[in-house]
């Protein structure tokens, strides 16, 4: 927020100098004298800028009301994406999916294995799915981080298969530094995955077909990074702690 208000307060600073400017600058094309109009434009600007600068707060309330407004416009892109696609949020074959299969709220966790914030999160969600049995979950894997995240999502993904997914999955979010194919392999290999088997899985184009819908899905719902979530009908971009989540939790089974 502060890059952004230093932005618009230099254009609106700056906006008046340059109005200043060309009202009081004589043109190079037009041989009559400045306009009354201009010379009103000019004063106009000045005032603009003075008050600006003595009244900075002026532009703190305009960011505030502007991103209450975006928020309410990015919410409602979200609503309108959950309906429609809630049968793909809820419901895709080939997402893996953990906690209590017939609980009476779902989480839908958008996450990135190279994402600092996603394994925040992580421990959040641990520690709320471990006090609440009814919770189910829904994974979907969003590797925006390059690479090693694509590989560490298909690694995941072709881990269910050996019913290692959680373990993997749990592996991959509590590992320190930099992953690379070598060190997911690793991590696959310290769970117990047959780790030959899994690097033959993760060939399987089905597992890309389904990151390309995840990733089309998380455009509709105007996910713009990782972590984000979906509980129940509520849509909650970034982080967050586990006193949030249950919260969220909570808000849903009222629904």
């Amino acid at each position: 927020m502060r890059t952004t208000l230093l932005v618009l307060g230099a254009a609106l600073i700056g906006g008046g100098a340059l109005i200043a400017a060309a009202a009081t600058t004589p043109s190079r094309i037009a041989s009559s004298a400045v306009t009354s109009e201009s010379v009103e434009k000019a004063a106009l600007g000045k005032e603009i800028r003075e008050y600006l600068i003595a009244n900075p707060e002026v532009l703190v309330e305009a960011m505030q009301v502007l991103e209450r407004k975006q928020d309410g416009q990015r919410e409602a892109v979200a609503q309108k994406a959950i309906r429609e696609h809630k049968a793909e949020l809820l419901n895709d074959p080939e997402s893996p999916t953990g906690g209590n299969a017939g609980g009476d709220v779902t989480i839908v966790d958008f996450n990135d294995y190279q994402c600092p914030y996603c394994k925040r999160a992580h421990q959040a969600v641990k520690a709320v799915m471990s006090a609440d049995s009814k919770i189910r979950i829904v994974y979907k894997d969003l590797p925006i981080l390059g690479e090693p995240s694509r590989i560490a999502a298909l690694a995941a993904l072709a881990a269910v298969a050996q019913g290692k997914h959680l373990a993997l999955h749990e592996a991959l979010m509590e590992a320190s530094g930099k992953l690379d194919r070598a060190r997911i392999l690793e991590i696959a290999a310290s769970v117990g995955l047959d780790v030959a088997r899994l690097e033959k899985d993760m060939e399987d184009p089905k597992f890309k077909q389904l990151i390309d819908r995840n990733l089309a899905l998380a455009g509709a719902l105007g996910i713009r990074g990782t972590p984000a979530f979906v509980v129940g009908d509520q849509f909650v971009p970034g982080a967050i702690d586990a006193d949030t989540l249950k919260q969220l939790v909570a808000n849903a089974r009222k629904r």
